[in-house]
C-alpha cells in the first residue's frame, strides 16, 4: 500500500523543496504528487524527520529526586549519585526494568522520537550489565555498552575490557566510556574503547562533561561515532573533533539541570563541526525525553538556529549513530516522520512546552 502526503511544509533535508512525499513499505519512494492508495491531508502543517535520540540511559531502577532537590538547594553536581541508582538496579528485576524503560520510550515516540540509543552502565557487574542490554534491546537495536561508567572494584577496568565486555558484546552495538575526573582516566578508557573495537563495536565517549579534560581529543584519536557533552571545549578540541569528523553530541537538558555551562554550540557549528543533540535521559541529570524541549532549549541557551536545532536533532543524531537512512526524508529514507500542529518547524522553539506534535509516522505506520 502507498500513501500520498500532501498539503504541509515538509523538511527533508534534501536540495531540492517538497510539496507532497510518497510512502510504500515503510520508505520515501517518491517526492511529489503520484498516484497512491491513500492520500493524506496535512493542512498546512509542518512536518520534519522523526526526531534522533542518540544518548539515552533508559534502563534503570529507583529515581534521584532527593539529589535533584539538593541541587535546586545549590549543591553541585559529581557524578557521585551514579552509585545510588547502581544500587537501585541491581535490586529491580528485569520485568520492572523493561516495563520502565518502554514507558519512558514510548513518552519518547509520542513527542516524535523514532529513533533512540541507550545505554547500561547502570548495572557494573558482569550480570547486570548483560541483562541491562538485554533490556535494553527489546525497547531498541541501538544499544551500548557503558560498563565504564564510574569505577566499582579494584581491578575494574580489566574487567570491563575483558569477561563484562565479552558476556555484553553481543547485545551491543557500540562502547561508550566516561572520560572524567572522578570516573576514569584516558589510559584507562583507551582500554576499554580499543577491546571495544576489537569486538566490533562503534565507539563513543563521554568527554569533557564536567571540566576540561582529554575525552574529546580520545575519541578523535580513535575515530569515535561520536564525543557526548563537550561543554569544557579548547580551540584544540574543537579542530579535533572538525579533522576527525567526529559528531558533537550535546545534552544541553543535562546542563538545564545541574546549572552548569552549556556546550559550545555555536563555536563548534562555526568551526564545521557536526552537531548532534539528545536528551540524555537518566534519572539523575536529565529525566525527560522530550527531544521538542532540547530544540527549544538550544535555541535559547546554545545559540543555535531553529533549524540548525532540528537538523542537530535529526539528521545530526542518525551521523552520531552512524545511521544513513533516518533523520531525513529523502528517497530510500525510512517513512519516520513528525506532523506538527504549527506551520513550520521554528515553532518547536517558539511554543516551549507545548506539545505540538500532530502525528508520528514510524516505518511508515
Amino acid at each position: 500500500m502507498s500513501t500520498l502526503y500532501r498539503g504541509g511544509s515538509f523538511t527533508t533535508w534534501g536540495d531540492e523543496p517538497v510539496t507532497a512525499l510518497v510512502v510504500q513499505d515503510g520508505r520515501v519512494v517518491h517526492h511529489g504528487e503520484a498516484a497512491t492508495d491513500e492520500v493524506v491531508e496535512l493542512a498546512g502543517r509542518a512536518v520534519v524527520p522523526g526526531f534522533v535520540d542518540s544518548h539515552t540511559h533508559l534502563v534503570f531502577g529507583g529515581d534521584r529526586t532527593e539529589e535533584f532537590e539538593a541541587r535546586l538547594s545549590g549543591s553541585p553536581y559529581a557524578a557521585g549519585g551514579i552509585r545510588s541508582t547502581v544500587a537501585a538496579t541491581r535490586e529491580t528485576d528485569d520485568d520492572s526494568l523493561l516495563r520502565r524503560a518502554l514507558h519512558l520510550a514510548a513518552e519518547a515516540r509520542r513527542s516524535g522520537t523514532t529513533t533512540l540509543e541507550t545505554k547500561s552502565g547502570y548495572g557494573l557487574t558482569v550480570r547486570d550489565e548483560r541483562r541491562s542490554l538485554r533490556v535494553a534491546r527489546l525497547v531498541t537495536p541501538h544499544t551500548t555498552f557503558l560498563g565504564a561508567h564510574v569505577p566499582d572494584e579494584p581491578g575494574y577496568v580489566d574487567l570491563v575490557a575483558g569477561e563484562m565486555l565479552e558476556a555484553c558484546a553481543p547485545l551491543a552495538t557500540a562502547i561508550d566510556a566516561f572520560c572524567e575526573t572522578g570516573a576514569f582516566d584516558v589510559d584507562e578508557c583507551r582500554t576499554v574503547l580499543l577491546a571495544g573495537q576489537a569486538a566490533g563495536l562503534d565507539v563513543h565517549v563521554h568527554a569533557n562533561q564536567l571540566g576540561p579534560g582529554p575525552g574529546v581529543q580520545l575519541a578523535a584519536e580513535l575515530g569515535a561515532l561520536s564525543a557526548d557533552h563537550c561543554t569544557h571545549l579548547s580551540d584544540g578540541d574543537v579542530a579535533a573533533l572538525r579533522d576527525a569528523e567526529v559528531v558533537a553530541t550535546l545534552v544541553p537538558v543535562a546542563e538545564f539541570s545541574t546549572r552548569s555551562p552549556y556546550a559550545p554550540a555555536r563555536r563548534l557549528l562555526d568551526a564545521g563541526v557536526t552537531v548532534a543533540l539528545a536528551t540524555d535521559c537518566n534519572p539523575g541529570t536529565s529525566f525527560t525525553t522530550s527531544m521538542p524541549f532540547v530544540i527549544a532549549l538550544a535555541c535559547r541557551e546554545l545559540g543555535m538556529s531553529p533549524l540548525e536545532a532540528v537538523f542537530a536533532a535529526t539528521a545530526g543524531g542518525a551521523a552520531a549513530l552512524g545511521l544513513e537512512d533516518v533523520g531525513h526524508l529523502n528517497v530510500g529514507a525510512r517513512a519516520d516522520f513528525v506532523v506538527l500542529e504549527a506551520p513550520s518547524p521554528t515553532w518547536l522553539a517558539y511554543r516551549p512546552g507545548v506539545d505540538l506534535v500532530h502525528r508520528v509516522v514510524k516505518d511508515g505506520a
